[in-house]
């Protein structure tokens, strides 16, 4: 059980093994506020690198600030072939609440803190968390070029956008990756997915299991038995096996959760489960 077994992608010039981790739910209910068990949520982490994940996915909203403070407070000094990609762009008012804002001037600020609390002088990955219908799309775009261009990040990535949000970016500047919701109930994004394999571009599919029901769910199950799997596993092979360009990033607070759904880069489905799969709905 590795995540080696995934595979790697390019993300920019590095290269990453496509079992990744999200670290959104190592802080506390809602995402807000620091977890439960404090100790747990730096063993998950921990555990994570042991696996050989080397890349981790966080934002600046997650507790508001939390997640980002837990990866260095467990993972520092960090490994070389570590990379931590974050986010910012939405503002938190309290649980499970989210409200975007990509004023230049706020982009600035939350970068400047996701540096301080990972104790990092640079970004490798910094994606617009959402694009913000107050703020022209190229205005918060073009503060990330100029904090690139300053050092302060090394590749610019971008989180739930459409493809012509993608190409107005790259007329900007460099992108080497998009996050946006994507599972096998949830495929609206196969636009922006297709893109990302035209250009070579790493595609993050958050809420990567995502939820199944009614048939999607019998052939799940089906499929999960046949392999002595469990429908989770099932759900992100099936993404690893959808392209060569995604790195998904499932996330837990649960060491058992964890080791689970990195075993599951090592789940290799048959061609006809991969189209029953891709047929269910």
């Amino acid at each position: 059980m590795a995540a080696t077994d995934a595979g790697t992608v390019t993300v920019g010039d590095l290269t990453v093994r496509r079992m990744g981790f999200g670290a959104m739910r190592v802080t506390g209910p809602g995402i807000w506020g620091p977890p439960v068990d404090l100790d747990g949520a730096r063993a998950v982490l921990r555990r994570t690198v042991e696996l050989g994940v080397n890349f981790i996915d966080t934002a600046d909203a997650y507790g508001p600030r939390v997640s980002e403070q837990l990866i260095a407070e467990a993972l520092r000094p960090y490994a070389q072939d570590l990379v931590i990609g974050t986010k910012g762009g939405l503002l938190r008012d309290g649980p499970g609440r989210w409200r975007p804002d990509g004023r230049p001037e706020h982009l600035r600020e939350a970068l400047e803190g996701s540096l301080r609390d990972l104790g990092l002088e640079q970004i490798q990955l910094y994606q617009l968390h959402r694009p913000d219908p107050k703020v022209p799309f190229e205005e918060s775009v073009g503060e990330l070029v100029r904090l690139k261009a300053e050092g302060k990040i090394r590749w610019i990535g971008l989180s739930n956008v459409t493809v012509d949000q993608l190409e107005k970016a790259m007329a900007l500047t460099q992108v080497v990756s998009v996050q946006n919701r994507y599972n096998q109930t949830d495929r609206q994004s196969d636009d922006v997915l297709a893109a990302c394999e035209r250009l070579s571009l790493a595609f993050l599919p958050w809420a990567p299991i995502g939820s199944t029901a009614g048939t999607t769910a019998a052939v799940v199950e089906r499929v999960a038995g046949a392999h002595g799997a469990t429908p989770s596993q099932v759900a992100l092979a099936w993404l690893l096996h959808r392209s060569p360009q995604m790195l998904v990033i499932p996330g837990t607070s649960s060491l058992a959760h964890l080791e689970e759904n990195v075993a599951a880069a090592a789940l290799q489905l048959t061609p006809d489960e991969i189209e029953e799969l891709n047929a269910a709905d």
